[in-house]
């Protein structure tokens, strides 16, 4: 595993950003492990979340020019990442949306740095049935942008729906980006939850509740 992905872990874990037990899920699944990004919730924690979504970038190689935070956590999570940037040397624009129009002042959904002519990078906290990514790109587009790339904190490689033999077992960062082109990067997965657990005293009790659940709704691709 990576620097930059036990770091994360390790992180999030910190923050009680990732939590294990049991958990209801949107989808009404009932997990053994839970993640929030809105438990990075202080300057410490989110410069340290910023320099694991960097790092995970530039080992990707993602050829960008602006950030894109969707409402409403990849707004934060997206200045964060700018100002990491900017730690490193490169001074990156910034842009977000509204949930709703504004129809006073400038008006409009976007707010920020112009998207027009610019390879945008949507930076958010998690893919899960893939709605919110797919109306951010529309939005990029609609500016002007092009969709460099997508990356998230977590990927939980689980697939979208009730499994079943015949349907392809795909999760929903799969499909996002085999359906729009974009390609999606994440900081970790569960693949790399279970190597963490696995090494760790403190953890490793939680590993065959995680393995059970991969087993019953793990996407095909689990690496």
């Amino acid at each position: 595993m990576t620097d930059h992905r036990a770091r994360f872990l390790q992180l999030a874990l910190h923050a009680q950003a990732l939590r294990f037990g049991q958990f209801t899920l949107k989808s009404g699944r009932q997990s053994p492990y839970f993640f929030n990004a809105g438990r990075f919730d202080s300057g410490t924690l989110l410069a340290g979340l910023a320099a694991c979504y960097a790092d995970a970038i530039e080992e990707a190689g993602l050829q960008f020019d602006l950030l894109f935070g969707p409402a409403y956590k990849g707004i934060p999570l997206a200045t964060a990442l700018a100002c990491e940037f900017a730690r490193r040397g490169r001074d990156l624009p910034v842009a977000f949306n509204r949930k709703e129009a504004k129809d006073h002042g400038e008006g409009g959904l976007l707010i920020g740095a112009p998207l027009e002519d610019r390879r945008v990078l949507v930076v958010d906290d998690v893919i899960t049935a893939g709605t919110a990514i797919r109306e951010a790109l529309g939005l990029i587009r609609a500016g002007g942008g092009t969709p460099a790339g997508i990356v998230v904190a977590l990927d939980r490689q689980e697939v979208l729906g009730e499994p079943g033999a015949a349907a392809p077992r795909r999760s929903a960062a799969q499909s996002v980006a085999e359906e729009t082109g974009v390609p999606v990067v994440a900081v970790a997965n569960l693949h790399d939850l279970l190597a963490f657990a696995g090494e760790s005293a403190d953890l490793v009790r939680h590993r065959d509740d995680l393995l059970a659940y991969r087993a019953r709704y793990g996407s095909a691709t689990q690496d």
